[in-house]
């Protein structure tokens, strides 16, 4: 078999495409300015149905359930499980054509999508975490692709982690049931503010009733907690950002903790599930000692569920389960405007670019096909110079992002240790790293962290080409680099969209595919 077609429903909807064991396409239901967190919908599927010359071997629905942690009523093979008699398979119909269906797990779908797109070869035996909003748990792949589920170690921990930013923030409501998925993110950003101070016995306390709440969902509500001295306080206050360091770390610690226990040393560790992407725990993995080596994926959240059930599915029927891929898998950038009032258009030119950065100027970046999972790669991007502390203040304006909230650095590969401590590779920004100098304030964050991401050619040329011009005005190969999206919305893919961005939210102008658009101002 050589084709398989997969969803992943509910939130993060995605659609994925393996055609002779390369990703062909990965599809997420918010790009293209939807609602973040989309489920998939009739444009999706067209998109889908336009893209593929036939009709697919396999067709696949990545397991989950009917309504919002509902897991008594699956989606598929649902959403809990790692036994190979969870996997569903039956013939099918698709356009009057005989095909197979292939269903698995969630929990299988983090587990795959992590091992085809990491760098082992297939049959490396290799640990896989998963951890999420209800997974948490570290897993075994012998050389035969069996997977052995080791104990839990604890249930939630995107959960908890998320409910302790709810805990101090005036406008979650005591009412609201589940903590937001954007929060995390933002308790992670909060937690670098920490001021060296000890944990108190009553923060001491609250850590403990957070990890060890069993019935999380009936125990973690916001009203039981209104004694409690970080109750609504504001998430600036000072001393929840020091408990939301220490909770940090003791979440953390669990882990690592059962991992120093129960852990074969010195195999390799996929890491996978939403709190993939937290920066800080990933470089203190890759810190740890206890692996060979650290490898997450740049869609570890469920944006790479669809993929995973298509490497399941693969791997079942052919057993294959290692990808040829990209990151720049998404859709391909649509350059719908000719020409627009207010606003000169050139064509593109690396230098001219570099030059408009330096002198202060903001710039979007949109070209190619997008970026799969959550994080701007360079080709959904805002660019601005790093060297101007006021790039920070800018660029979150223009995001109407929180004040705290830094802005990542994109480098040169070769350059980065020069400016970046350990400086490693690290395409997906997925770590943080020290900085080694004071030369760069836009992207530093308060506690001298920044969560990289490099570059080389081969990786994305555009970029690179970018990044050298740079260096050739300012000896530095490093610039800002954020999301280019409306609030509460996936990356834009049209140039109406991106043209509509910049006159709303004070671009100084953008790139679109070949051609560079200034603003009249």
């Amino acid at each position: 078999m050589r084709s398989f077609l997969s969803y992943k429903p509910g939130h993060d909807g995605a659609v994925a495409h393996i055609l002779d064991g390369r990703l062909d396409f990965a599809i997420e239901a918010e790009k293209d300015s939807f609602l973040r967190h989309d489920w998939i919908g009739p444009e999706q599927y067209v998109d889908t149905l336009a893209r593929l010359d036939d009709v697919p071997d396999v067709v696949c629905v990545s397991g989950w359930s009917k309504g919002f942690n509902d897991f008594s009523w699956s989606v598929g093979a649902g959403y809990f499980g790692t036994e190979p008699e969870g996997i569903i398979t039956r013939p099918t119909r698709m356009m009057g054509r005989d095909l197979a269906y292939f269903s698995s797990s969630h929990e299988r779908s983090h587990i795959w999508a992590a091992y085809a797109l990491s760098p082992f070869e297939q049959g490396q035996p290799c640990y896989c975490l998963t951890w999420e909003g209800m997974i948490g748990r570290f897993y075994h792949i012998d050389a035969g692709l069996n997977v052995t589920a080791l104990p839990e170690v604890l249930s939630h921990p995107g959960y908890r982690y998320a409910f302790v930013y709810a805990l101090a923030d005036p406008t979650f409501a005591d009412t609201e049931r589940y903590p937001r998925l954007n929060d995390a993110g933002k308790l992670m950003a909060l937690a670098a503010f920490y001021d060296g101070s000890a944990l108190s016995a009553e923060d001491a306390a609250l850590i403990e009733t957070l990890l060890s709440a069993r019935d999380v969902e009936a125990e973690l509500k916001k009203s039981r907690f209104a004694d409690n001295g970080h109750y609504n306080v504001g998430v600036r206050d000072q001393g929840f950002m020091n408990f939301a360091w220490h909770f940090s770390q003791a979440l953390f610690g669990r882990f690592q903790g059962f991992a120093r226990d129960n852990l074969k040393r010195g195999l390799p560790l996929l890491i996978s599930g939403g709190c993939g992407l937290n920066c800080d725990w990933n470089a203190a993995w890759r810190a740890s000692g206890l692996f060979s080596d650290v490898f997450v994926p740049p869609c570890a959240n469920d944006t790479g569920s669809a993929l995973g059930t298509a490497v399941d599915a693969m791997r079942h029927h052919t057993g294959r389960a290692k990808l040829e891929w990209s990151v720049y898998a998404g859709q391909a950038f649509e350059d719908d405007i000719e020409s627009a009032e207010g606003v000169s258009i050139t064509p593109f030119e690396a230098t001219h670019l570099a030059q408009l950065l330096q002198a202060g100027k903001v710039i979007g970046h949109a070209t190619g096909r997008a970026e799969m999972g959550p994080r701007a790669l360079g080709n959904r991007t805002i660019l601005a110079s790093p060297l101007l502390a006021e790039s920070l203040t800018r660029l979150n304006t223009i995001k109407r992002r929180e004040s705290y909230r830094p802005i990542a650095p994109i480098v040169a590969e070769g350059f980065a240790p020069k400016v970046f401590s350990p400086g490693l590779p690290s395409p997906h920004m997925l770590y943080f790293d020290r900085l080694r100098t004071d030369a760069l304030p836009a992207i530093t964050h308060v506690d001298g962290s920044a969560r990289i991401q490099t570059v080389n050619p081969a990786q994305n040329a555009r970029i690179y080409e970018i990044l050298t011009a740079f260096e050739a005005e300012t000896g530095y190969a490093v610039l800002c680099n954020t999301s280019l999206n409306f609030l509460g919305r996936g990356f834009i893919n049209k140039t109406s969209d991106l043209l509509r961005y910049a006159q709303e939210f004070s671009l100084d102008g953008f790139v679109a595919d070949d051609r560079l658009f200034l603003l009249d101002r």
